[in-house]
């Protein structure tokens, strides 16, 4: 009798060895020992960097009253980065108003914006062949415009110059215009 014809014939002792083994490879499996390890970061912490701006003197750079086709008037401004991250400054001008809606100064005041330098060899002097930064009226100045990328505590000045144009009439008596001047950073 070969063995399969001998489990066949006892089919009750051949489910009991059966169930034995599978017990046994149960037990084998279930009780092996693993290892295992653990470890952590604790203590994570998270801060947002700032960007900010100071701007020197942070009022008015102009209050030219008087002012005769021809004259020229200049102010200048720090604008340092304050912040502790590095971003990207621009200066624009809003809220422009002008006293006569026909005859606008605004159109009769010319603006030249230089970039005098950084403060990283001391104080910049404002000179001839400065960069430009803007050209043009004080009216079509309605864009943005970029000052470059400023890393934290950078600084660097800027000179306005306005010359009230040689070409105002007398249409232009007493009028005045008005606006703001505003740096940000992103």
């Amino acid at each position: 009798m070969h063995r399969v014809q001998a489990l066949a014939a006892r089919p009750k002792r051949t489910l009991g060895v059966l169930a034995g083994v599978l017990a046994a490879a149960g037990i084998a499996i279930g009780s092996g020992a693993a290892f295992t390890a653990t470890a952590a970061n604790p203590n994570n912490t998270f801060t947002a960097g700032t960007l900010s701006i100071g701007n020197t003197p942070g009022i008015a750079l102009f209050t030219a009253n008087n002012l005769r086709p021809g004259d020229v008037t200049t102010g200048t401004v720090d604008i340092e980065n304050t912040g502790s991250l590095s971003g990207a400054f621009t200066l624009s001008r809003t809220a422009l108003t002008n006293s006569d809606a026909t005859y606008k100064m605004s159109e009769k005041l010319n603006v030249l914006v230089e970039d005098c330098g950084d403060f990283s060899a001391g104080v910049p002097a404002c000179t001839a062949g400065d960069p430009d930064v803007y050209t043009g009226t004080l009216d079509a100045m309605n864009g943005t415009y970029a000052l470059g990328n400023y890393a934290s505590a950078d600084q660097h000045r800027y000179k306005f110059t306005v010359t009230f144009d040689s070409s105002a009439d007398n249409d232009y008596q007493g009028d005045d215009a008005t606006a703001t001047f505003k740096w940000d950073a992103s």
